[in-house]
């Protein structure tokens, strides 16, 4: 693991749970598709992957759809606790804090508006800024700072973000909210994995001094 100098962050999963029922009802009013979820980032991103599916887009009426259904989402959820004060440390260890996100921009820019997150981020890639989904905005997102994959987190909490971080190239830290499904996932071998985002200072400053100790 190189040293790192920035972190990618999805809303949905990783910065606060969100509602299974309206990515439920995208999917079935979009997609004719009916899913039972035990959370709210199993079913976004099995919405994620029937956009995928068909085409990577929505049409005008699709996007009216969904980004409704997301912006009802971000209106029902509630930031982690620890969020804030990971981000000031993150901030003061001169960690880029950039969003890169499947949602539309719409309802990336709501969560960040109502938790006053928006100045935060050095910036904000969505589906609709970053022209596609899943690897899209992660790709948008280490672009437009100039980053090497190695040298950047992605938090994951599901196996279809932690393909999408693998695939990348980038350091995948498993956001572990549910026990019996971070130890499936650890079987994935994710770079990493913490239980809160308080963790998260400390696992890099951890790298940074591997690094050092590395031959030259």
């Amino acid at each position: 693991m190189h040293t790192i100098h920035a972190v990618l962050f999805e809303p949905v999963g990783c910065l606060a749970e969100f509602p299974a029922s309206q990515f439920d009802q995208i999917a079935a009013r979009i997609f004719g598709k009916t899913f039972v979820n035990s959370s709210g980032s199993e079913a976004y991103w099995q919405v994620v992957a029937l956009i995928e599916k068909s085409g990577g887009k929505l049409n005008s009426q699709e996007r009216e759809i969904a980004e409704k259904l997301e912006l009802q989402a971000v209106e029902q959820v509630e930031l982690y606790e620890d969020v804030v004060p990971a981000f000031s440390e993150l901030k003061n260890m001169g960690i880029q804090l950039l969003v890169a996100s499947s949602l539309s921009g719409g309802s990336a820019h709501r969560f960040l508006e109502r938790f006053a997150l928006q100045n935060v981020f050095a910036a904000i890639w969505n589906r609709d800024n970053a022209g596609g989904i899943k690897k899209a905005p992660l790709v948008k997102a280490m672009e437009s700072a100039s980053l090497q994959p190695e040298h950047v987190i992605t938090l994951v909490d599901t196996i279809e973000s932690l393909n999408v971080a693998q695939e990348l190239g980038t350091n995948s830290i498993l956001m572990i909210n549910d026990y019996e499904q971070g130890r499936r996932l650890a079987l994935y071998e994710p770079t990493g994995g913490i239980v809160s985002l308080r963790e998260l200072p400390d696992a890099i400053r951890l790298v940074a001094e591997s690094a050092k100790l590395r031959p030259r």
